[in-house]
């Protein structure tokens, strides 16, 4: 069928669903309790997690275009000017386009960054050209499931025309050729199932089902639910069974059951997604909120603490990172419940926030190192792995992920420094935060309005926090702060109206898990702190009061630009006996999403061993 026919009849049969798109978006509705702003309204403030968007963006503008789309040109015998990204990339850039296309379109609509989805369109339009005349795109079950999110992103986010007309065209074809053998993954062998990563498909199918009506998304999707693993998880939050599977694809899987609740409504898929986050908390989470060492879910037998004396891969930090925001998300979003943000902050700090920034020629972080005896940062041997893809989602979704709304309230998930523009009937609010939290416990929240609007402003109250307070104008209110609740404030706002929210930031110790209750990490607030590891120096025993024996560290040293600076997130401890005489140590305590590459350091520490000199 020639191109402009096809997409005529495409056409033609998007308009007539529209009104099944609009009813299923009203079912949809109908389920949630909260909203996130869709990346719409939400803008960063300056601040490392800008910095780190930004220099996200610049590396993807500068991958030159005619590279991602060589290998397919080759392959559909057009002109193929450039040359193969490599890596995994080497033959065509299956691995990474759905996702780039998703992070483009999402940034775009963040941010109104024309460039960007400039970029996006041409790439779009040159791999359509490598199509086969049926729409075969080639494509396994892995790199497909990214390219249906990218092409929803880039119909609902990016506007492009082509879009939707191109993913009814593909998922035709994919629909009769890709295989539903649908093996669940088991232990020892099946890292993934067979075919690779099959139960991820159905959340961004059933989302191109939400966005254009069109029921071969939805019938689709139905194929790759995933119940083998899924009803592990139906009636309980403590399966016995359900380790030795590949993390990350596991839990984002776990978005293909939130997306099958939000289309069927049927309970017992919010029961999953409810009793897998609890699961995940209680016995497969790092204090960083990382999980999945050797990229494995584990037995809740002692083994993510075991994992520390052997593993290197803690963490696939990207990848892993987007599993958990989306999940998140869609638990805020069904239930309402402030307690799933405090994953979101973790990951938000220790996460992906943490990772190193793309460098040149694809090069990636992609594990986070956790180990006992010492870790470090350090770039992946491969070069444009999926972590490369997801990288470019998660920064994207930063404008996602700090405030929701519903009808008559504005929700803080987040504190970042940020704003938001709160579309609502009866003109829009403006809010404006600053804070240098995770640093200072302080995050301040200013109301630009046009008039005085009454409306409820709810902030969440970390689960790990005591004595949240909150002042209004400078006076203090008095405002319930539950942790693990939403606190607030309901009242008639003026314009220039501020709210003061303190959290008090406090250092304590995080057993790894319940069987190794003496091998702890040290954190303060969400974020979790390393200390320098140098050469020879003895390591600390580790006192019960851990606030009187750091200190602020002033005069110090930058792992980045190796000078002395002043820094308020640096800390220091006092000296202490080896059997040398008294020790002075010059290591210093930092956050973890602080350090750089090759810069070594300790985070988790076994108290009952210490202190342990050389």
């Amino acid at each position: 069928m020639l191109r402009r026919n096809f997409l005529k009849t495409a056409s033609l049969a998007v308009a007539g669903a529209a009104s099944t798109s609009q009813a299923a978006e009203s079912r949809i509705r109908a389920r949630v309790a909260l909203e996130p702003f869709d990346y719409d309204g939400v803008k960063l403030r300056p601040s490392r997690w800008l910095s780190q968007l930004q220099a996200a963006r610049e590396f993807y503008l500068g991958v030159y275009e005619d590279d991602i789309l060589q290998g397919w040109r080759v392959a559909a015998g057009l002109p193929a000017p450039g040359k193969p990204l490599g890596g995994w990339c080497g033959k065509n850039s299956n691995t990474v386009f759905g996702q780039w296309l998703s992070g483009m379109a999402r940034l775009y609509r963040a941010t109104d960054d024309a460039a960007i989805r400039e970029k996006a369109g041409r790439l779009l339009t040159g791999w359509a050209k490598t199509l086969k005349p049926d729409g075969d795109s080639g494509m396994g079950h892995y790199p497909f499931e990214k390219l249906v999110g990218g092409l929803v992103d880039m119909h609902v986010y990016g506007g492009h025309p082509d879009a939707l007309p191109l993913l009814v065209k593909v998922t035709s074809v994919a629909s009769k050729r890709l295989s539903r053998e649908n093996i669940a993954a088991a232990p020892p062998n099946l890292h993934s199932g067979r075919p690779g990563e099959w139960y991820t498909l159905s959340e961004n199918l059933y989302r191109a089902y939400v966005a254009s009506g069109h029921e071969l998304f939805r019938e689709f999707g139905n194929a790759w639910l995933y119940p083998a693993y899924w009803n592990k998880f139906a009636e309980t939050s403590a399966p016995t069974d359900a380790w030795g599977v590949h993390a990350y694809s596991h839990v984002n899987t776990f978005s293909s059951a939130a997306m099958a609740y939000a289309v069927t409504g049927e309970p017992r898929y919010l029961a999953i997604l409810k009793n897998a986050y609890d699961f995940l908390q209680r016995t497969q989470c790092f204090a960083t909120g990382g999980f999945g060492p050797e990229e494995r879910i584990l037995r809740a037998d002692g083994s993510l603490g075991r994992s520390l004396d052997l593993r290197m891969d803690s963490f696939e930090t990207p990848c892993g990172s987007w599993a958990g925001f989306k999940m998140t998300r869609y638990l805020i979003g069904f239930t309402g419940e402030a307690r799933y943000g405090d994953w979101t902050e973790r990951l938000f700090y220790n996460g992906v926030g943490a990772a190193l920034s793309l460098g040149p020629g694809g090069k990636n972080f992609y594990y986070s190192d956790y180990r006992l005896a010492g870790a470090m940062k350090v770039y992946d041997e491969g070069t444009f792995t999926c972590c490369s893809g997801s990288l470019f989602q998660d920064v994207a979704d930063y404008h996602n992920i700090i405030y929701f709304k519903d009808p008559n309230a504005l929700y803080v998930n987040l504190f970042v420094p940020s704003e938001v523009v709160w579309k609502r009937q009866g003109g829009a609010i403006k809010l404006v935060q600053q804070t240098d939290y995770p640093v200072a416990e302080t995050s301040t929240l200013r109301i630009e309005s046009e008039k005085a609007t009454a409306f409820a402003l709810k902030f969440r109250v970390p689960g790990w926090s005591h004595d949240v307070s909150a002042k209004v104008n400078g006076a203090a209110v008095n405002v319930e702060a539950k942790p693990g609740t939403w606190a607030s404030i309901e009242r008639t706002w003026s314009p220039d109206d501020t709210v003061e929210i303190t959290i008090p930031l406090r250092f304590r110790t995080e057993p790894v898990d319940v069987q190794h209750p003496t091998r702890v990490a040290v954190v303060r607030g969400p974020a979790v702190y390393i200390l320098d590891a140098g050469r020879h120096e003895p390591v600390p025993q580790l006192p019960d009061d851990l606030n009187s024996w750091l200190r602020p560290a002033g005069s110090s040293v930058s792992p980045s630009s190796r000078r002395v600076e002043d820094g308020p997130e640096l800390f220091r401890m006092p000296p202490f006996q080896d059997p040398n005489g008294p020790h002075n140590p010059t290591s210093l305590w930092r956050p973890f999403y602080s350090t750089v590459e090759d810069w070594r350091y300790r985070m988790y520490f076994e108290k009952k061993d210490l202190p342990m000199v050389l």
